[in-house]
């Protein structure tokens, strides 16, 4: 039983790391810069003008920064949307990155977009079928009930693993082959600042390797209770 409350805890911390490692190199660079004259919402709107990405718009949000490929949105977080910080350049130089994927039919993006829209439609029907689970028990007594309530949770929590973990790629590629060479070639960083900019750039692909981790560690917890019933 110690063994396990171990492996717990040492699963717990390696999973949590990169998410807190991630807040604090965000954070660590969110004052403002000196040397950089526009906000995060300008830097954003000049890069979609001078890059030619017709048909994208920039809105302000506050579920975080992202694109979304569907809309056709480069969307920024207020903390980023008004600020000249180097995380907030940077991170802007991210999501225009994805925005740029999507202009040049990069294919991990579109396959990734699909399957985020397949899973989210998989998991209306996991919350579902979960809701119907204690009404059926009752009335059926039927073992597949517990087959199906078993498949719903597993989708449910298993989706966004697979999610996360194919998100990857495509968050790497936004970052250091589109986000630093706009940064660099443009000359809109100092030499000094580089350097920074690509640890933020990596931090900001790390976002998503903590979701994973975070995701496996919830499937896991989930099958252990499902294991322990």
């Amino acid at each position: 039983m110690g063994f396990l409350i171990v492996g717990f805890i040492l699963l717990f911390i390696l999973t949590s790391l990169p998410s807190l490692w991630t807040k604090h190199i965000l954070n660590k660079y969110r004052t403002p810069h000196p040397d950089i004259a526009g906000s995060g919402l300008q830097f954003a709107e000049h890069l979609v003008n001078k890059l030619g990405l017709k048909g994208v718009r920039i809105e302000e949000t506050d579920q975080g920064d992202h694109y979304d490929p569907i809309e056709k949105v480069v969307r920024i977080s207020t903390a980023n949307a008004h600020s000249n910080s180097l995380t907030a350049i940077t991170t802007v130089a991210h999501e225009i990155g994805h925005a740029l994927q999507d202009k040049e039919d990069y294919p991990e993006l579109k396959q990734r977009t699909a399957l985020i829209e397949r899973a989210a439609m998989m998991q209306k029907f996991a919350g579902f079928a979960l809701m119907l689970t204690p009404i059926l028990i009752p009335l059926t007594h039927s073992p597949m009930v517990g087959i199906m309530t078993f498949g719903a949770g597993f989708i449910a929590m298993g989706v966004p693993v697979i999610i996360h973990l194919s998100t990857l790629p495509v968050e790497f590629d936004a970052s250091f082959k589109r986000a630093l060479p706009l940064l660099e070639e443009g000359g809109y960083l100092s030499k000094k600042d580089h350097k920074t900019a690509k640890t933020i750039l990596f931090a900001c692909a790390m976002t998503y390797v903590a979701a994973s981790l975070s995701s496996l560690f919830n499937l896991w917890k989930w099958l252990k209770a499902i294991k322990a019933r």
